[in-house]
């Protein structure tokens, strides 16, 4: 994608909540696509929009390492050299949502160090189809999002190996390519097909819109303050 069209596409969606993205899909006849399972959940509750990079990791097939100690602090060298590495890392740019499909491993793929490296890249969450997050005190505290199945305790090694990257994934039920534009917040993820990202935003400001205007009713009704929500 083009990065004066990245940039349209992410100031068009930026104020938008998933629910109003959820209607904007319907509003163009998607209702059975782009709503990322509810099992697929925040870590802590905040908010990211931005387009998908992909990454693809399989389970390890072996064999498993028949060493211990020093022994298995080089095989492990070893295992993130040729096994497990992450080649997206160095291609990642401002407004990336990183969407990792781990084949619902129980990994902790992700955790405190990486994921703020990637952070300082402009990566600005994660999405993942297993656990593929550890150290979440940690990620809590460095403000890192990240939407996952479950927390994860173990390492990558013996566990899982990295297949490709910038492909299709398949996370909570939905198909998604590299491009497509991902909002998710405290009601979970929604997924907008690249080709369909101006039509879909459309029609989800045309609801947002909607939605201001009748609570700001209410809110003066009740006497309440107007907040952002509302103005």
């Amino acid at each position: 994608m083009a990065q004066d069209d990245r940039q349209e596409i992410l100031e068009l969606y930026k104020d938008l909540r998933v629910t109003d993205v959820r209607d904007g899909m319907d509003w163009v006849g998607m209702h059975g696509f782009g709503t990322v399972h509810h099992s697929i959940k925040p870590l802590w509750r905040t908010r990211i929009v931005g387009i998908a990079r992909t990454a693809r990791y399989l389970p390890y097939e072996g064999p498993m390492p028949k060493v211990t100690g020093e022994e298995y602090t080089e095989w492990v060298k070893w295992y993130y050299k040729e096994v497990c590495y992450d080649p997206w890392h160095e291609d990642l740019i401002e407004g990336d949502i990183m969407v990792m499909d781990v084949s619902g491993m129980d990994v902790g793929i992700l955790g405190s160090n990486n994921t703020l490296a990637a952070l300082k890249k402009g990566c600005r969450g994660y999405i993942t189809n297993g656990g593929g997050i550890r150290d979440t005190d940690e990620v809590i505290m460095q403000k890192i999002p990240v939407w996952s199945k479950f927390v994860s305790q173990g390492m990558d090694q013996a566990r899982i190996r990295f297949d490709a990257k910038d492909v299709p994934v398949a996370i909570g039920g939905v198909a998604v390519y590299p491009g497509d534009v991902i909002v998710a917040d405290g009601d979970g993820v929604v997924v907008v097909p690249r080709k369909l990202a101006r039509d879909v935003a459309k029609y989800a400001h045309q609801e947002l819109s909607n939605d201001k205007a009748g609570r700001r009713k209410l809110y003066e009704a009740l006497g309440w303050e107007l907040d952002h929500t509302v103005l």
